[in-house]
């Protein structure tokens, strides 16, 4: 699963790098990334809980796996054929449908997979293979576009979504057991999500109303960069700032995994989310210093390192057996939702008012999710400290 990941990442990140920067030569804006960006996550949020429902429903998780890598790659490939901004928003909604039917029954395999013991190495090997390929991905996006036509890296880029693809329909083995107990309708499922997961997820929608796509630090990086450097050389630095965050986003996921299973998965995640905002605000100052800005993108790769696997890990300790892929579904659905109010919003912010509107709205409401999710301790039985 993880070298699954890593080639899936490799292309999708590719595709991202050179995303703002491709909408701009067809008509595109900020406030059309955002929205771009936004419908494209908040449009699988029924999917992702549709499909890790079902996964509970007919205890199998790969075959939702198989189809989502399979759609994330054609997504991917169809990026080369667009001509206007509408064709981008499909293209990427085509990406996501694929992400959103594969990743809670990814999740609940996983957990479905290990012991309770390792739930935080577990998820941070996994994202750090994950992000290895995010790492790769910008890398060759970075020296290829100098030299080759935007379209023709979205083609390089389809490469590895397919070897993801045929990664997991030929390695990838389903471990969970093919029994039907505890299945239950969606409704009955649903309600029957346990008390304390709940109150983890209010905390985790508040926080992803402000964290939004990373695309949002590239473009903004470009634009600081751009009156110094000329737009070509401020891509190609903005690029590689990113792959810089993806770096640290991809070493640091593995321990903080381990810190998460030793000192406390909540405390690191509350953490994780104050982080975030801090870089949000960091953005908010036109500083065009390439240090500085360096800085920022290394801040928001070590908050995206915890948040990405302690969100999964704290779900992992809350959730039954029988209710794991529709927990996960859920988890990512609330996600979903959040990440398309923020994106869309700092995109209409950042257009209609200024950059410093879209980035303090995102850092504000991150600060408050943290400040929820810690004051949620001890709310609900067992919950995870």
């Amino acid at each position: 699963m993880g070298l699954t990941s890593f080639f899936s990442d490799f292309g999708h990140e590719m595709a991202t790098a050179i995303l703002p920067a491709f909408l701009v030569s067809v008509g595109g804006s900020a406030a059309l990334l955002g929205v771009i960006e936004g419908v494209a996550d908040a449009s699988i949020s029924g999917m992702k809980l549709l499909s890790g429902w079902y996964s509970d429903y007919i205890g199998k998780r790969k075959p939702f796996v198989v189809i989502g890598y399979f759609l994330t790659a054609v997504g991917v490939g169809s990026f080369s054929l667009a001509f206007s901004w509408p064709h981008v928003l499909l293209s990427r909604v085509v990406a996501w449908l694929g992400r959103g039917a594969r990743e809670p029954p990814r999740d609940a395999l996983l957990v479905d997979s290990t012991k309770p013991e390792f739930h935080g190495r577990v998820f941070g090997f996994h994202r750090g293979m994950d992000t290895l390929g995010a790492v790769a991905g910008p890398a060759i996006a970075f020296f290829l576009v100098k030299s080759m036509a935007l379209r023709s890296i979205f083609l390089v880029a389809l490469v590895p979504s397919v070897l993801a693809f045929l990664t997991v329909v030929l390695f990838v083995r389903e471990t969970r057991k093919n029994n039907h107990e505890g299945h239950t309708h969606f409704l009955v499922s649903i309600k029957g999500l346990p008390r304390n997961f709940r109150f983890f997820l209010i905390a985790v929608g508040v926080f992803g109303l402000g964290n939004f796509a990373d695309s949002m630090l590239i473009l903004r990086a470009t634009q600081l960069l751009s009156p110094v450097n000329g737009v070509v050389i401020a891509g190609s630095l903005a690029i590689l700032l990113y792959t810089i965050h993806n770096v640290f986003y991809a070493v640091l996921s593995f321990p903080i995994g381990v810190l998460g299973d030793k000192f406390g998965k909540r405390k690191i995640l509350v953490f994780g989310y104050l982080l975030t905002g801090l870089s949000a605000v960091g953005f908010i100052f036109t500083i065009s210093n390439l240090f500085y800005l360096g800085l920022l993108f290394v801040v928001a790769g070590i908050a995206i390192a915890i948040t990405d696997a302690m969100e999964r890990t704290v779900a992992a300790d809350l959730l039954p057996e029988n209710l794991r892929g529709t927990g996960y579904g859920t988890l990512a659905t609330v996600n979903g939702v959040g990440d398309f109010a923020s994106s869309s919003v700092v995109g209409l912010l950042w257009t209609a008012i200024s950059p410093t509107a879209g980035f303090g709205y995102g850092a504000a409401l991150c600060m408050l999710g943290a400040t929820l999710l810690f004051a949620t301790r001890g709310r609900g039985k067992h919950l995870p400290e």
